[in-house]
């Protein structure tokens, strides 16, 4: 999935958390958490590429659009950074660890880092081995799911259809809670 729908999907899922639980959670922190593993993967692989292109070294004529295969390793330089970088963001096994340590230091689970996870779980069935499949299992296995494809206009369109109707339900529950 986008990394902005991932940050919505984070937003209306920590506010509705929010208002149902008792612990305190910080719904920004969560969609910062939300937005991690692809900012994680692609910042700096993704500046790399711009400035290539902004200083001539290489052309927008060159990336594929997402509907066609991943590029091949090596073909451009930033790709095998962003593949290893992907790798890690989009691990249980990286998450789980990240989340023990936090909350080992801590001496308290940070709830908000579970956005994190969420964002692996939307990714499995999202992704389809055209375009960044989720290595779920790395380093353990190198097993990936062959789900949809994110990029495509239905799936977008339905996507973002449901945050909104997600979006107004959040809002009309709101204004049912203040007037009771």
């Amino acid at each position: 999935m986008d990394t902005f729908a991932h940050g919505l999907w984070t937003g209306v899922s920590y506010e509705a958390l929010k208002r149902n639980s008792k612990r305190p959670i910080n719904v920004s922190l969560s969609v910062f958490w939300g937005v991690f593993p692809d900012f994680f993967a692609f910042t700096i692989p993704f500046i790399y590429m711009f400035g290539s292109v902004l200083f001539g070294r290489m052309s927008l004529s060159n990336f594929r659009p997402h509907t066609q295969i991943e590029p091949v390793a090596h073909q451009f330089p930033f790709y095998d950074l962003a593949n290893s970088l992907y790798n890690v963001s989009h691990s249980l096994f990286v998450f789980t660890l990240v989340f023990v340590i936090v909350a080992l230091m801590r001496k308290k689970v940070m709830w908000e880092l579970g956005a994190w996870l969420l964002h692996i779980l939307i990714d499995v069935p999202t992704h389809s081995y055209q375009f960044f499949p989720t290595p779920f299992l790395w380093p353990i296995s190198d097993f990936r799911v062959n789900g949809f494809l994110w990029a495509t206009p239905t799936f977008i369109a339905v996507n973002y259809t449901l945050i909104l109707v997600s979006l107004v339900v959040l809002y009309l529950t709101r204004l049912k809670i203040k007037q009771e």
